[in-house]
């Protein structure tokens, strides 16, 4: 049993099983180091993830944003290309999935490619404050 797992079965930490489920996702997320990104805050409500995605086009790279999850994948056709025309390739060209989990109110706003690097742009919007009450019935 994990620090982690202790911590969730707390009695006064009810529903968060989804929330266990996504640090375990990103945990294994975090092994994985092509290609290689940034994570900037920009701002107090801002955040930009860069990745270094040289040699990949808009058309070899696909950003998907399933529930809390963020997914950049990339996929490049080599064309048919002989691999022995290479002197040297240094240059990473394989296929890669880099996902993040997002935290709750981080919306993306845009993603674009230039000079190799992919950014993506979130934010968080302005956070309204709600008190609900609650009324209560008697039986």
């Amino acid at each position: 049993m994990t620090t982690r797992t202790i911590l969730f079965d707390s009695p006064f930490l009810l529903g968060f099983d989804h929330t266990r489920a996504l640090i375990d996702r990103a945990a294994r997320a975090a092994g994985d180091s092509y290609p290689p990104y940034n994570v900037e805050q920009r701002g107090e409500r801002a955040v930009r993830i860069t990745l270094a995605v040289a040699g990949f086009g808009p058309d070899d790279l696909a950003i998907t944003l399933e529930g809390r999850q963020l997914t950049i994948a990339g996929k490049r056709e080599d064309g048919g290309q002989d691999p022995q025309a290479f002197l040297h390739r240094g240059i990473a060209g394989r296929g890669f999935v880099r996902s993040f989990v997002l935290a709750d109110g981080l919306e993306v706003d845009e993603a674009k490619l230039e000079h190799g690097l992919l950014h993506v742009e979130l934010s968080r919007p302005e956070d309204v404050p709600a008190v609900r009450r609650i009324p209560i019935t008697a039986a």
